[in-house]
């Protein structure tokens, strides 16, 4: 009773934003700054508008490799050295690279964000891309694909279902790039992509934490202003053509226990004014899979326990088409057909019949409560608003987030069920394991891989 009060207080509330303020240079570079004054730190990002999306086939893999040679020298920075000027002042930095967007963080004390701009700025004009350092990368890169995807099945799995699901978007392709592709890439690839997209006018600087607005944008003005914009290259409109029918694909790996994937082409978010469809799916979503009483983990995991595990997932913030995706491993004894047909008849169910009255609210409040939770840290913070940039929205459309959310109804649950989750959008991906598999021992990461999403 005491969650559901709590839930239901902050249903009640709405969300409090803080202060964002957004300034564009001269040179095109957009500046957004949250003030967020309970400690004396900040984290700070630097954003580029290209990921995955904007490779090519035979160059994939370009945008991740490009971010790991960021940190391997400029023309005033050693190998390295970006890295520990950072770890000098205290502070902690990283990247990650995902389908439509690169982004490099740090996160360390409010007084020292100067020193990080300053650096910033260097590698964002000033990449060396010396051969052999990249070549001794990309052997990095390489052994990252292995440890991320090839020696796990179910993330191979993932992978096999994408590149079925699209035929001809570049979301096909895995953002850390195909093997062969990787094997081929060259210095003067990696060169010719830092030159075509890390321009001032294709990043977003976004800061959050103990600051004062005016101060960020003097900052940002000095070490980023002198750069100069340049022309981006022309982006076509990539439209997945319309799916019709079931799509399957069967990965076979060495796993102990096979697993299934279900993956529908759904709507993403672009007019942040009208749209309802992407807020009722994410509402579909948490009923589906946002706590032990949601209807995954409950009917097909406790009751028929058909299944071992279950969920869902969602984003609508993409450049590119949506993906709702269901994942689930059979229970022991259990098939994959058999599986796979309790979890076609719940979304047959939901589509039918709709949710209930308190299956609505509960999944209400449950967003509601995790986006205001994720006001309590800086780096989410900051990364939320960053994602929203890369997509064509502002830090704005999360001030209505909690209204929007609150304003969908089940009939509208039940209609983008109806709509959406249905077979001729669906993509099934089924896990066989293959016979007499081991499961591999965890390794470690390797030395120097970064974040791929």
């Amino acid at each position: 009773m005491a969650a559901v009060l709590l839930g239901t207080a902050l249903l009640a509330s709405g969300s409090s934003p803080r202060s964002t303020i957004e300034r564009v240079l001269d040179n095109g570079m957009k500046i957004v700054v949250r003030e967020d004054r309970r400690a004396p730190v900040v984290t700070s990002m630097v954003w580029y508008r290209v990921g995955s999306i904007d490779e090519v086939n035979g160059l994939t893999g370009l945008a991740h490799v490009t971010e790991h040679m960021m940190f391997r020298g400029t023309r005033r920075l050693a190998d390295g050295e970006f890295s520990r000027r950072v770890a000098q002042i205290g502070g902690r930095d990283n990247a990650f690279t995902g389908r439509d967007y690169t982004a490099y963080h740090q996160q360390l004390s409010a007084k020292d964000l100067g020193t990080i701009l300053e650096l910033e700025a260097e590698r964002m004009a000033g990449l060396a891309m010396q051969p052999e350092v990249f070549a001794r990368e990309m052997q990095v890169v390489m052994e990252e694909r292995r440890w991320r995807t090839d020696d796990r099945p179910r993330a191979a799995l993932f992978e096999q279902l994408y590149a079925t699901a699209f035929s001809v978007h570049p979301y096909r392709t895995p953002v850390i790039g195909w093997m062969n592709d990787l094997e081929n890439l060259t210095v003067d690839d990696a060169r010719e992509f830092y030159r075509r997209w890390y321009a001032p006018n294709n990043a977003v600087l976004v800061v959050v934490g103990d600051v004062d607005a005016e101060q960020v944008f003097r900052l940002a003005n000095r070490h980023f202003g002198r750069l100069a914009a340049r022309p981006l290259p022309r982006r076509s409109p990539q439209v997945e053509p319309e799916q019709r029918g079931t799509r399957r694909v069967t990965f076979q790996g060495a796993a102990q226990s096979p697993f299934l994937m279900l993956g529908f082409h759904v709507p993403v978010l672009r007019d942040a004014d009208r749209d309802w469809e992407p807020y009722a799916l994410e509402v579909l979503e948490a009923v589906l899979d946002a706590s032990e009483v949601a209807r995954l983990p409950r009917l097909l995991v406790r009751e028929s326990r058909v299944a071992g595990s279950a969920e869902a997932s969602y984003e609508k913030f993409q450049r590119g088409p949506g993906l709702f995706v269901i994942s689930a491993a059979p229970s022991e004894g259990r098939s994959v057909a058999e599986l796979e047909a309790a979890i076609r008849a719940e979304i047959a169910r939901v589509a039918r019949e709709g949710i209930a009255a308190d299956e609505l609210t509960r999944a209400q409040t449950q967003l509601v409560a995790q986006h205001l939770f994720q006001q309590d840290s800086m780096f989410t913070q900051a990364s939320r608003i960053g994602q929203a940039e890369m997509v064509g929205h502002s830090a704005r459309v999360f001030d209505r987030f909690v209204s929007r959310t609150r304003a969908v109804t089940a009939e509208q649950v039940r209609e983008v069920a109806r709509r959406y989750l249905v077979e001729d959008r669906m993509t099934v991906a089924v896990l066989e394991p293959t016979a007499g598999a081991q499961r591999k021992p965890a390794l470690p990461p390797p030395k120097d891989a970064r974040h791929v999403d």
